[in-house]
């Protein structure tokens, strides 16, 4: 495990170190949209209203799987890790300034964008192409240790598919 957090840390400082003004506005917009789950649920009303049922079927999976993410990552891990986040000082641009003082581990906004794009992919895998870009982009621009994302990915994953799949566990386990 030391040996895990040690790479942790250093991949952190790498990361934290990068030269942010190439593509720092563009992922601060994005990051700026996501937060509150505002990009997500946008894109569930679009896909909701242009994509006829396919769409609807889609966002209703994406949203679902959002919540499910949130509830785990949020009200569940968050509770039980604590972690803090990266030290400020590793941190040298402006986005270190309006950090949460919730725990790192594991990234909710990983966990969410990750559920919602994995959710809605099999219904409409244009929307769900489309949708990878920004949430890539908020899981690169969180200021996290890399396990937090990974673990927040994990469980945007795990989320989606067991959105996917209950309604087909249920009418099988439904007498």
């Amino acid at each position: 495990m030391a040996g895990l957090r040690a790479a942790d840390r250093r991949l952190t400082k790498q990361v934290a170190s990068w030269d942010p003004r190439r593509v720092g506005k563009p992922l601060s917009a994005v990051e700026e949209t996501a937060e509150s789950t505002k990009l997500w649920c946008g894109a569930a009303v679009l896909m909701a209203c242009l994509g006829g049922g396919r769409g609807r079927r889609a966002a209703a999976a994406g949203l679902t799987a959002l919540s499910l993410a949130q509830l785990t990552s949020n009200a569940v891990c968050k509770q039980l890790a604590d972690r803090p986040l990266p030290p400020k000082e590793w941190i040298p641009h402006n986005e270190v300034d309006n950090r949460p003082d919730s725990s790192s581990f594991p990234s909710g906004h990983t966990a969410a964008a990750v559920a919602f794009t994995a959710a809605i992919t099999p219904a409409w895998p244009l929307a769900g192409a489309a949708c990878a870009i920004p949430a890539a982009m908020v899981a690169v621009e969180r200021v996290h240790y890399p396990s937090d994302v990974a673990a927040g990915a994990a469980i945007g994953l795990a989320s989606a598919w067991f959105t996917r799949r209950t309604p087909h566990l249920l009418r099988h386990r439904i007498p």
